[in-house]
């Protein structure tokens, strides 16, 4: 069986799923979303709530911080990527996967109203928002406006009235004027009421960089007061906003219907699992808890090594690279040769091999960072220089200021870790580096129909059995991704 051979549901589970839940979205993006979320959980958390998270769109950052807070794996849902069935079925499994939830809280992406293009709400919070039938917290930067706050939520409310905005948290709060007079406005002219004001504090940020927040294992490591942090948004989340009546709208959410076949089951095979070994460090950690998780259901076993601290790879029989900062990590990867030649020597000798955007700038010859390019888009601080990376593909990695930011939708060209030729998929890509010096034979696996890739809508870049791309995958959308690695691992054993 493969496992786009989705199984039925049981028979053994009820047919529909109630669990508590509400969406925290925004006019924007940059009003505070997920700094609310963090505290929210966090507060939850410690007063004995068992809390499933959820982040809208396609962002393996925001879900570290929401997965080390609650001890839950956070869930990434994405009405593009997803059907309507696949939507319910990430989000009552994530509710189930880690014993069962007490209350599912779902931070949105960008605007309520932001996706795929101008004249639907594909891929948009607006569209998950409908689709798990759950009430909406609109979260407004208030700085510098007061009555304009109302105009702001009365649009955004008869913008789209199957989205059922119950709540509104006020950001950025000045003072005790300021908030009387915004609070007012709003719960005049529209009736919703303000159920959470956050005065403005820079003690709210989270360190910030080019793709995002500074992911949760790097920022727990290089800042002494990342827990003194998270208490102080916790405490002001617990101080500012009305949470008894946010778990009241989140109770009025209706039961979910059952999608007729999930994707997560498990399958079993004949003779021993196979290993795949997966980096996990401060250089790599983007990694979707769905694909990791689909993996094991597909038969394999997880070992996680580090491309930074550890020498050696560990006894496997594949290997997964996700995505990350190595640019960041340059200097320590190159300084880990040890490592670097036992990852060429596994790819030259047929060792299956998949790597996401970072993963394939390490696979790469060499990585330059500092390179002068257009724009700045949050660019951490790099040096200008370059250093050598494991070299089994092709290309000079340049690290610079280009910008791709993109769903994807692409094709198999031929055989290879990730399916079959002709398997189609819709993923995304977000870097800031493209590879360069690729030689005119060069073997691609990816062709692209949307989408930037390595070069000219081509991605999956390919030698022996070693593939990287730009390209992200989800693989509870493409659901080949885990069976197909774990038989091509298997058949390469």
């Amino acid at each position: 069986m493969t496992m786009s051979d989705t199984p039925p549901v049981p028979e053994t589970k009820e047919k529909t799923k109630g669990i508590p839940r509400i969406l925290l979205s925004a006019g924007s993006s940059s009003s505070g979303k997920t700094t609310i979320t963090i505290g929210l959980l966090a507060a939850l958390t410690e007063a004995g709530y068992k809390v499933q998270p959820y982040k809208v769109g396609l962002d393996y950052i925001d879900p570290s911080y929401y997965s080390e807070i609650t001890g839950r794996r956070a869930r990434n849902i994405d009405g593009f990527l997803m059907d309507e069935e696949g939507v319910r079925d990430v989000f009552i499994h994530g509710t189930e996967a880690d014993g069962d939830a007490d209350i599912a809280i779902i931070e949105g992406v960008r605007g309520l109203f932001e996706g795929f293009d101008s004249f639907s709400d594909t891929g948009s919070t607006a569209q998950i928002a409908k689709i798990l039938k759950c009430s909406v917290i609109l979260i407004i930067n208030a700085r510098s406006i007061t009555r304009s706050a109302a105009a702001l939520v009365n649009g955004f409310r008869d913008f789209d009235r199957d989205v059922h905005i119950t709540g509104v948290i006020l950001n950025n709060i000045g003072g005790p004027r300021h908030e009387k007079k915004a609070t007012e406005a709003i719960e005049h002219y529209t009736g919703i009421p303000v159920i959470g004001v956050i005065r403005r504090n820079n003690s709210m940020k989270i360190s910030m960089r080019h793709l995002g927040l500074v992911p949760a294992i790097e920022e727990r490591r290089r800042a002494d007061n990342y827990d003194e942090r998270i208490d102080f948004i916790k405490n002001t989340i617990k101080d500012g906003i009305d949470i008894d009546r946010l778990l009241e709208m989140a109770q009025t959410a209706p039961a979910l219907e059952r999608p007729p076949k999930t994707v997560f089951n498990p399958r079993e095979l004949q003779g021993e699992r196979p290993v795949i070994g997966v980096a996990l460090d401060e250089a790599f950690n983007f990694y979707y808890h769905d694909n990791l998780e689909l993996l094991q259901m597909a038969g394999a076993d997880i070992k996680y090594f580090s491309p930074i601290h550890d020498k050696k790879l560990p006894d496997v029989d594949g290997l997964y690279l996700g995505g990350g900062y190595p640019e960041l990590f340059a200097a320590e990867l190159e300084n880990n040769v040890s490592m670097r030649e036992d990852v060429l020597d596994a790819s030259r000798s047929g060792l299956p091999i998949y790597a996401e955007c970072g993963g394939l700038m390490y696979l790469t010859e060499k990585l330059s960072t500092g390179v002068k390019g257009q724009g700045a888009h949050n660019m951490a601080e790099m040096p200008e220089s370059t250093h050598d990376m494991v070299g089994a593909l092709p290309g000079h990695t340049l690290m610079g200021h280009k910008r791709v930011v993109s769903y994807n939708i692409g094709s198999l060209a031929m055989d290879s870790v990730i399916g079959k030729t002709g398997n189609s998929f819709r993923g995304h890509e977000f870097h800031h580096s493209e590879v360069t010096d690729i030689p005119k034979d060069a073997k691609f696996a990816i062709k692209l129909s949307r989408g930037t890739g390595i070069i000219d809508g081509w991605d999956g870049l390919t030698v022996n059995n070693t593939l990287g791309c730009y390209a992200h995958l989800v693989a509870s959308s493409y659901r080949e991704f885990a069976g197909s690695f774990v038989d091509f691992v298997i058949k390469e054993q």
